[in-house]
C-alpha cells in the first residue's frame, strides 16, 4: 500500500472510527473538548506511524489505546491541580481501570451510552443553533473544518472560531457529559433533531451558493439520524425525523436536471426516486406510529411527505390529506412557515384562490420579509389564475431575495415565462 493510500485509509477510518473514540474519551475526562484533543493526538499518531508499520488490524483499538495513555497523563495533571485543594484519592483507580486489559470490551458494554451523551452535549440549548450544527458534524460527522465551512460556505477561521468558542461555552456553564432524563429529556431531545435536520435541509436545499443541492450534508444528517434512532428506539419522533429524511432523500437524484438545474417536485421524474429510501422511510413512520401517542411535528411531516412517495403521478397525491396535515401541524408547532406551506396545500386541494387567500393574510408577517418562498408561492398561485403581470412581479422578488444561484436562475425563467 502507497503513502497515499495509506493516507486515505486512515482518514476513512478515522471518519468511521472518531464518533466512538471521541465518545468514550469524554465519557473518561467528562469534557468534550480535551476528549477531542485526545483522539486528534491518536489521529495524527496513526498518520506518523501507519505509513511504517501498516494499518492494524483492529484500526479503532490501536487508536483508543493510543488515545488512553494521554488520557491517563491528562487525569494525572489534573489530579495534581486539584490535590492542591483537596485530597482526590482517585489516580490509582483511574489508572487501574483504564489499564485494565478489558479497557476496550468495556468501553463497547457502554458505547451506546457514550454517542447518546456526545450528542445531547454537543447539541445542548446552552449553544447557538449554528454552532450545534459545527460542533455536531466536527464530533459526530468526523468532518474537518474546511469540510463544514465549505458544507456552510463560511469561511474556515470562522468555523474555527465558532468551535472553540462552543467548547469553551460548554466548559464554562460546566454542562454535563450524561443523557438527560426525565422532564429535561424531551427539551434536550428537541434541540438534537432540530440540529440534525438543520444540516439535512442545508444539504437538500442549499441556502447559498451555485450548488441546488449538497448531498453530503444529507448523507451526514441521515447517519446521525440512524444512529439516533438505534440509541433512542423509544422516542417516537426520532423515528419520525428519520423517515421524513428518508423520503425525502429519495428524490434527490429527480431534483436536478442534467446540467445541475432544480426540478420542481411536480415535474420531477418519480421512476428515479430511490424506492429503497422510500420503503426505509415508510418503515420508520411506522415504528413512531406503533409507539403510540399523538404524532409530533417531524411524524407529521413525514406522513406529509408519504403521500407523496405512495403517488406514482402528481395526479394521484392525495392533496386532501396534505392539507388536513398541514392543518394538524400549524396547530401542533405554528409558525408563518408552516402556515405558507399549508397554502401550497391548499391551492393544489381547492384550488389557487383557496391558497392565495391564506398567503395574501402573510403577506406583512415580518419572519417572512426576506423570505424568498413567499413571493414564489405567491407567483405559482397568480399565474395559475392567469394573473400574469402580477405572478412576473413576484418571481422576479422571489429571485432578488435568494442567495442560491440555482433557484435565482429558475425563478427568472419563471418570470420570464409570465411575460411570455
Amino acid at each position: 500500500m502507497t503513502d497515499r493510500e495509506t493516507r486515505r485509509a486512515i482518514e476513512a477510518i478515522w471518519r468511521i472510527e472518531s464518533p466512538r473514540l471521541i465518545a468514550g474519551l469524554a465519557h473518561i475526562v467528562r469534557d468534550v473538548g480535551p476528549a477531542e484533543e485526545l483522539a486528534q493526538d491518536a489521529f495524527v499518531a496513526a498518520l506518523e506511524q501507519w505509513p511504517e508499520s501498516g494499518v492494524p488490524e483492529r484500526p479503532g483499538a490501536w487508536l483508543m489505546g493510543t488515545a488512553k495513555h494521554r488520557a491517563i497523563d491528562l487525569l494525572r495533571r489534573r489530579q495534581r491541580l486539584a490535590e492542591k485543594y483537596q485530597k482526590l484519592g482517585r489516580e490509582l483507580e483511574v489508572e487501574k481501570e483504564l489499564a485494565a486489559p478489558d479497557f476496550e470490551a468495556a468501553l463497547d458494554d457502554d458505547i451506546g451510552d457514550d454517542l447518546l451523551g456526545l450528542i445531547f452535549t454537543a447539541c445542548h440549548p446552552v449553544l447557538s443553533t449554528e454552532a450545534r450544527a459545527a460542533l455536531t458534524l466536527r464530533l459526530l460527522g468526523g468532518l474537518t473544518i474546511e469540510e463544514i465551512a465549505r458544507a456552510f460556505l463560511v469561511p474556515a477561521p470562522a468555523i474555527a472560531q465558532r468551535i472553540v468558542r462552543a467548547k469553551r461555552t460548554l466548559a464554562e456553564a460546566r454542562v454535563p457529559f450524561e443523557v438527560p432524563t426525565g422532564p429535561e429529556l424531551a427539551a434536550r431531545l428537541s434541540s438534537v433533531l432540530e440540529v440534525v435536520y438543520l444540516i439535512f435541509n442545508e444539504g437538500y436545499s442549499a441556502t447559498a451558493g451555485d450548488d441546488w443541492m449538497r448531498p453530503a450534508l444529507c448523507q451526514d444528517a441521515l447517519r446521525l439520524g440512524r444512529v439516533l434512532a438505534e440509541l433512542a428506539p423509544g422516542e417516537a419522533e426520532v423515528h419520525g425525523l428519520v423517515a421524513l429524511m428518508e423520503i425525502q432523500a429519495s428524490r434527490m437524484r429527480a431534483r436536478v436536471g442534467p446540467s445541475g438545474d432544480p426540478v420542481l417536485l411536480l415535474d420531477q421524474d418519480r421512476g428515479r426516486w430511490d424506492q429503497l429510501l422510500i420503503r426505509r422511510g415508510l418503515a420508520a413512520l411506522e415504528r413512531a406510529q406503533k409507539l403510540g401517542g399523538a404524532l409530533g411535528p417531524y411524524s407529521l411531516q413525514a406522513s406529509i411527505a408519504s403521500c407523496h412517495a405512495r403517488a406514482r403521478t402528481p395526479e394521484e397525491t392525495d392533496w386532501v390529506r396534505i392539507a388536513a396535515l398541514y392543518d394538524a401541524l400549524a396547530q401542533l408547532a405554528p409558525s408563518p412557515v408552516v402556515e405558507l406551506n399549508r397554502a401550497v396545500a391548499l391551492g393544489m386541494a381547492f384550488g389557487p384562490a383557496a391558497g392565495l387567500e391564506l398567503v395574501d393574510s402573510l403577506r406583512f408577517e415580518p419572519a417572512l420579509q426576506v423570505y424568498h418562498l413567499l413571493p414564489s408561492v405567491r407567483g405559482d398561485l397568480l399565474a395559475k389564475l392567469g394573473r400574469r403581470a402580477e405572478a412576473r412581479e413576484e418571481f422576479e422578488r422571489a429571485a432578488s431575495l435568494t442567495r442560491n444561484a440555482r433557484e435565482r436562475k429558475l425563478l427568472l425563467q419563471r418570470a420570464v415565462a409570465c411575460a411570455g
